[in-house]
């Protein structure tokens, strides 16, 4: 496709060329079961007057799954799994590898407890609990006398 400008060039549409590169049909190669890994954890981020709150949806893993770290007041979440599953026909034996893993990272504000960070897993959710430093916590309303 081509478009002509005010001097009377032709020049091509860039916009139709680029759908044109990306809309092909790639070889197989890269699109039969490309795509076996775990895709990136839906995050549910919350905030209290003592804490914040983490939790992530990550079904189907162990606890002992995850890698959980603090560096720099960034808190990392990862986990890498390997899946080796072997198929026996009457003629034939197919092996199938697999590999998924996901990484996610959050800035903990400066108000974050460090020292008393914890997580659990139930139920398909990691639930990372981030209590609040005492000076950050919220107090509560108070009325100021004027004097």
């Amino acid at each position: 496709m081509a478009s002509t400008n005010s001097t009377g060039r032709t020049s091509p549409i860039w916009s139709s060329w680029i759908d044109e590169v990306f809309n092909r049909d790639l070889p197989s190669v890269f699109t039969s079961n490309f795509n076996m890994g775990m895709t990136l954890p839906k995050v549910n981020i919350r905030e209290t007057k003592d804490a914040y709150f983490v939790d992530m949806a990550v079904p189907g893993l162990q606890k002992s799954d995850f890698q959980i770290h603090l560096d720099n007041q960034v808190l990392s979440i990862s986990t890498e799994l390997e899946e080796d599953k072997e198929e026996e026909g009457v003629n034939y034996t197919r092996r199938e590898f697999g590999y998924a893993s996901f990484k996610r990272s959050f800035s903990l504000p400066e108000t974050v407890n460090e020292g008393a960070i914890k997580a659990e897993y139930v139920n398909g959710v990691l639930s990372i609990h981030l209590p609040k430093k005492e000076e950050a916590k919220q107090k509560p309303a108070r009325t100021i006398k004027i004097s």
